[in-house]
């Protein structure tokens, strides 16, 4: 309660509450990722906003706890074990399939490609050559390793009906 010195009556000053990063919200986000050398891998910087449907997993597990519970404004550093990122490596992923499986393409060390099965769909890299055996790796480029997030929170609003229905963001308004 404030009493300014021209009124004879108290004035109730109200603090405004910013709302809270919380399911069905859409949140808006410039971050900065790096590795544990402190070398950047991907950054927002210069680029639009990152916009997502909270609790609906479209972020990795670890950003989403990350964020849970923030404001607009708010500017914070969010270290993610592989477990809560893009999962630890796994050396069962890792095969040598004969060059005449690619289809006629000349595969090159780097190059994805899609491949899948009945159980689903996935990208492998290919990480080595050697005469007719091609080794591809399924594993997500960043499995195994510690993620480290800046983050800044930039907008924090309801999702709309349809965005819910959809599980993801129509646009930084909410349209298509």
């Amino acid at each position: 309660m404030y009493l300014p010195p021209e009124c004879s009556e108290p004035v109730i000053i109200q603090n405004k509450q910013t709302m809270q990063i919380s399911s069905e919200k859409v949140v808006s986000i410039h971050y900065t990722l790096k590795d544990n050398t402190g070398n950047v891998l991907d950054s927002s910087e210069g680029k639009q906003p990152l916009y997502y449907l909270h609790g609906f997993g479209n972020l990795i597990p670890g950003m989403e706890e990350g964020l849970e519970g923030r404001l607009k404004g708010d500017s914070f550093q969010v270290v993610i074990a592989p477990e809560k990122g893009y999962g630890v490596r796994n050396e069962d992923y890792i095969q040598q399939v004969p060059v005449d499986a690619f289809g006629g393409t000349v595969p090159e060390v780097g190059m994805q490609f899609q491949a899948g099965n009945d159980q689903g769909r996935y990208i492998v890299t290919v990480t080595g050559i050697e005469g007719d055996l091609v080794t591809v790796d399924a594993n997500h480029p960043l499995a195994g390793v510690e993620l480290h997030f800046s983050v800044e929170v930039m907008e924090v609003r309801e999702a709309t009906a349809d965005e819910i229905a959809h599980g993801h963001v129509h646009g930084p308004g909410g349209a298509h």
